[in-house]
């Protein structure tokens, strides 16, 4: 067998081997030797098929199963051989003229193909005991709890009707109404006994403000636009008139929270439910420092490991984001002026995202390697129950969807490794603790989760 490599160029390797007719004929007629105890031929007894009467029933099957084997076996080899691991599948090139298929298969001519790879690079892990990352820190105050708690009244408050006067912010209007664009009627442009709090950017801008003034069993006709990005395509940026009537005016009452609040909620008594709530707030507090403190090391991780990544791999993740962003862009009808860039500038942008998540995946996957960490399959069981919960009703349906589902089931152990792995290198890094307002905690939150 002859290996010569025909290209090195960075992470791409091409390679030339030739397997000689010969070495390919002493493996067939192994296996033809060994399937002679195993066919039933009709005129012979078990065990006695001549295997050169085999080899004219089944030479060319068995041939090509040899080559397909051979050139399994050669490539690992190749690749073990140079410590290589692949970015991706191998392309193989073979001879495909019907002539030099023929020869092939008839073991008349040598196996002479072409495979070409790319490979993950070398990666040289940094020193993670040097690394320092800070951890914002917020504790639940009693003013936080007070305001979880008025943000969950509100979904409680009274209306009581107005006797008298027009409707202003804040108030409940009970409306009918009919849609029309350009004098014609559309679908899903009429309304009967619909309740708008103003100002509470429940309906398309400007149509709530417009209702201030109107009184019970007034008759207005509300003028607004369909915004441009609307989910609904055909109504998107269209020009609408809505001949509203009003049936009822409310105004907001106030809304005492003490015991008998805490009790229509299900909850014995008001301390209750601030303790619930602080438990709520405690969770998700930590929930976005926990969010900060990977981001950091996620960064930290990506200053101290520069490398070229295998373009295979960021094209493929490129093209993972931008269908993402192209779909999202075309349901909604936004255009990249809305965003103030262009086409190429996001392109650029997300291509050097696509790049950063490559190189930490494949940093995180050298980690997690090196030191043998692994997901079991408790741990994944318990993320499926988790999300089977999160659908009541629909468990087992949940659960039998990830049970028949390797892919889905791979989806849902890659964010258990990766967090597995941080939680290995923040054990190794200095981590400070730096108290913070809760507005620091969440500022750029959007941001982080896009870039991460």
């Amino acid at each position: 067998m002859q290996v010569t490599e025909t290209l090195n160029e960075g992470l791409k390797h091409e390679f030339k081997i030739s397997v000689p007719a010969s070495d390919l004929d002493a493996k067939a007629g192994a296996k033809l030797v060994d399937l002679k105890d195993k066919v039933r031929l009709n005129g012979f007894r078990p065990g006695k098929v001549p295997v050169a009467h085999l080899k004219k029933i089944y030479g060319r099957s068995v041939m090509a199963e040899t080559i397909d084997q051979t050139i399994s076996d050669t490539n690992r080899q190749i690749f073990e051989d140079r410590g290589f691991r692949l970015a991706g599948e191998p392309k193989i090139t073979m001879p495909t003229e019907k002539d030099q298929v023929e020869e092939l298969l008839s073991g008349k001519t040598d196996l002479t193909y072409t495979v070409a790879i790319e490979v993950v690079p070398q990666i040289q892990l940094a020193d993670f005991k040097s690394f320092s990352v800070e951890k914002p820190v917020v504790d639940v105050s009693d003013a936080d709890v007070d305001d979880a708690i008025k943000r969950v009244s509100e979904g409680s408050r009274p209306y009581n009707a107005k006797a008298e006067g027009a409707a202003e912010k804040g108030d409940r209007v009970t409306i009918s109404f009919k849609g029309t664009i350009n004098g014609e009627a559309f679908e899903g442009g009429t309304g009967e006994g619909i309740q708008v709090v103003i100002g509470a950017g429940q309906f398309i801008p400007g149509f709530e403000e417009q209702l201030i003034g109107i009184g019970t069993g007034e008759t207005r006709t509300l003028k607004v636009p369909f915004p441009k990005n609307y989910l609904n395509e055909k109504l998107a940026g269209q020009p609408a008139e809505f001949e509203t009537t009003a049936t009822l005016i409310e105004a907001p009452g106030e809304v005492t929270v003490n015991d008998e609040f805490a009790k229509t909620l299900g909850l014995e008594s008001l301390d209750k439910l601030k303790e619930l709530m602080r438990e709520r707030l405690t969770a998700e507090f930590a929930g976005a420092t926990r969010q900060k403190v990977k981001r950091a090391l996620l960064d930290r991780l990506d200053e101290s490991h520069k490398f070229e990544a295998p373009p295979s791999l960021v094209a493929e993740e490129f093209n993972l984001m931008w269908n993402s962003i192209k779909a999202e862009m075309d349901s909604t009808g936004k255009t990249f002026a809305d965003e103030n860039t262009t086409e190429d500038a996001a392109k650029d942008e997300y291509h050097k995202i696509a790049d950063r998540r490559v190189r930490l995946g494949l940093v995180l996957s050298e980690i997690g390697e090196k030191n043998k960490i692994t997901v079991t399959d408790d741990e994944v069981s318990r993320a499926v129950i988790e999300r089977a919960r999160q659908m009541p009703g629909r468990e087992k349906e949940v659960w039998d969807y990830y049970r028949s589902n390797a892919q889905a089931l791979a989806q849902l152990r890659a964010p258990i490794y990766e967090d597995k792995v941080v939680d290995f290198v923040l054990e190794l890094a200095n981590v400070t603790e730096k108290k913070v307002s809760k507005d620091e905690l969440f500022k750029d939150e959007d941001a982080e989760k896009t870039a991460a």
